[in-house]
């Protein structure tokens, strides 16, 4: 039980990019237990968890384990899907659909772009929007025009909840005003299921993907240095967060690895994948 705790913990930490550290200051909670809890070790009572649940922003019950790490209901569907052969879940999915009155997805001419910062998605999302000749969208600069100051003041003030809002609020702009663009995502949207749900729905989702050292020496080429600030373990932090946030990742229709290329050859493998996505929804 202890253990299964410990590592839902670690995952629901490392998925919304939180250090140990932060997470001991906003829940109350010491470092060194946080880490007894995530190593299995501690033993924490209702009232500690229901705390550090509210500072990740989580239900408690994400934070306790359950029948294969799903509901039981939940886990008997997927034991179905899992028979189900990968040509007919495209099928099963429309059913799904269709039986709870889901609107069909429109994703029109719109690409998404996701991923942890470093990937590249600023810089082939603008080289996709100009082969393409489309607006190019990046949410966060977006939500700060909204909001009127950095996305670090914006959390700081008004918390991360606030920062989802507009980040919700302008991804919905975006799709109600363009038929097409392309649209990079912050890492962490995919902490948020329903905006991360808006964005596969309605966009044709690429996952811009690369090892984590060149993630980490991209971001620090670029002069940001807030992953090494206060943080021995970076790496170590950064792996861990990409591989908590990767099956959500893994959900986009398609998949670029950027390790090794330059950006020139990424850009050609992402219009091909884009043209290919885009493509296809017109048949």
């Amino acid at each position: 039980m202890a253990a299964n705790v410990g590592r839902l913990l670690r995952l629901a930490r490392a998925k919304r990019g939180m250090t140990r550290r932060q997470l001991a200051e906003a829940s109350g909670a010491s470092e060194r237990y946080l880490a007894q809890i995530e190593s299995g070790q501690g033993n924490p009572s209702v009232v500690v968890l229901s705390a550090i649940a509210d500072a990740l922003e989580v239900s408690i019950a994400d934070l306790l384990p359950r029948a294969n790490g799903h509901p039981v209901a939940l886990s008997r569907i997927l034991d179905v899907l899992a028979r189900v052969p990968e040509a007919e879940l495209a099928a099963m999915a429309d059913v799904i659909e269709t039986r709870f009155g889901a609107a069909p997805a429109d994703r029109g001419q719109r690409i998404g772009l996701i991923g942890l910062r470093g990937a590249g998605k600023s810089t082939l999302g603008q080289c996709l929007a100009d082969r393409l000749a489309c607006p190019f969208v990046e949410l966060d600069r977006m939500v700060e025009q909204e909001y009127g100051a950095a996305i670090p003041d914006l959390i700081e003030i008004s918390g991360m909840t606030a920062f989802r809002r507009f980040e919700r609020a302008c991804l919905e702009r975006v799709i109600e005003q363009r038929k097409a663009a392309v649209i990079a995502a912050a890492g962490g949207i995919v902490s948020d299921a329903e905006t991360f749900v808006l964005l596969l729905s309605r966009t044709h989702t690429v996952w811009i993907r690369a090892q984590p050292d060149q993630h980490m020496s991209r971001v620090v080429q670029q002069g940001d240095l807030r992953p090494m600030a206060k943080n021995r373990e970076a790496m170590a932090d950064l792996a861990a967060i990409l591989e908590a946030r990767a099956p959500d990742y893994a959900r986009a229709e398609a998949e670029l690895d950027t390790s090794g290329d330059t950006v020139d050859a990424s850009a050609e493998k992402l219009l091909s994948i884009a043209r290919r996505l885009l493509n296809g929804a017109q048949a």
